[in-house]
């Protein structure tokens, strides 16, 4: 989903009692730095203005309550501890918002705020593994997957938060603005460009034993040579794996096939290529790997219902310096 608007996109953080101060700093770092200012606006609200305890034992002081709702387009709710049951009028501030078609994003604990306003209910939803348990024993008609950085549900967003917050707001400005404006952000805040949301949130699954990361190697190495033919074979060569134990290895990190994951990432490629230069489209087909400008066309439609060049006009942003 991409949301345009005249006007900066409004995002509304949601302070409630208890609340994690590293969500509420990571999404005012994404959305409230001054680079961001021509695409977003960010105010922290809670129940009243006033000063709302956290987690770690300081206050933060808020300006807004919970009217600064009713003009959001995107309402975040961080985490917050403990996640208990919330005031009634914030369920019901959520729940007009939503009925409003605010976009509504919960980080770690804030699932359990979304789940208690019902706005959950029988949708896919994702909050931190460690209190898995506890959320599908008060929310059983929840899909939970624990297993998975974000849930991308349309209207409604749900992540693990923790560090994989970062990744899960980078997903949110790449659906927003495209790919450039995330590749922007991510090397601000130094880091990885695109984790998926299907990536597992515990990375002790596929570490190997000699303590080197061999997978993890091999995806930025094909990242750099996405450029050229690159075979299961050749993948599994360069992280020193046999092919069966390279592919079921990949699946159990990235719960994709390592050739559609290189798919993905040679249509990420694709759009910010087409978002921040003016190389024709045949040039950057090649450069992406994906050979023609036809089998891009075909890749950008299936996966994203639009053509190079339409894509390239609703996102286009030449910068300033050289061409990447």
């Amino acid at each position: 989903m991409t949301w345009r608007h005249q006007r900066p996109h409004a995002v509304v953080a949601l302070a409630l009692p208890g609340i994690e101060p590293f969500d509420l700093a990571t999404a005012a770092q994404v959305f409230g730095f001054r680079d961001e200012a021509a695409r977003y606006s960010f105010t922290v609200c809670g129940l009243r203005p006033g000063p709302v305890p956290t987690s770690t034992g300081f206050a933060i002081d808020v300006a807004a309550g919970l009217d600064a709702l009713a003009t959001a387009d995107t309402v975040i709710v961080p985490g917050f501890d403990p996640p208990v049951e919330p005031d009634a009028a914030v369920l019901q501030a959520l729940r007009s918002a939503h009925d409003r078609g605010t976009r509504l994003v919960s980080v770690f604990l804030g699932a359990f705020v979304l789940a208690a306003a019902g706005l959950l209910d029988g949708r896919r939803a994702t909050t931190h593994w460690c209190v898995a348990a506890e959320f599908r024993r008060r929310y059983p008609s929840v899909w939970l997957d624990p297993d998975v950085l974000f849930v991308d549900g349309g209207g409604i967003l749900s992540g693990a938060g923790q560090s994989g917050s970062v990744d899960f707001y980078l997903h949110v400005i790449r659906s927003d603005f495209g790919a450039g404006a995330a590749d922007a952000v991510a090397r601000r805040m130094v880091a990885a460009t695109h984790r998926p949301g299907d990536h597992p949130q515990d990375p002790r699954k596929d570490t190997r034993d000699d303590g080197t990361d061999h997978l993890a190697l091999t995806l930025e190495w094909a990242i750099g040579k996405m450029h050229q033919p690159l075979s299961l074979a050749r993948l599994a060569r360069h992280a020193g794996m046999p092919t069966r134990t390279f592919s079921r290895r990949f699946l159990e990190r990235t719960h994709m096939t390592p050739m559609r994951w290189l798919s993905s990432q040679r249509l990420l490629e694709a759009q910010r290529l087409l978002e921040t230069t003016d190389l024709p489209i045949d040039h950057i087909a090649e450069r992406c790997g994906l050979g023609t400008a036809g089998n891009l066309r075909l890749h950008m439609s299936r996966a994203l219902g639009t053509t190079p060049t339409q894509y390239r006009r609703a996102h286009r942003r030449i910068p300033h310096g050289p061409p990447a």
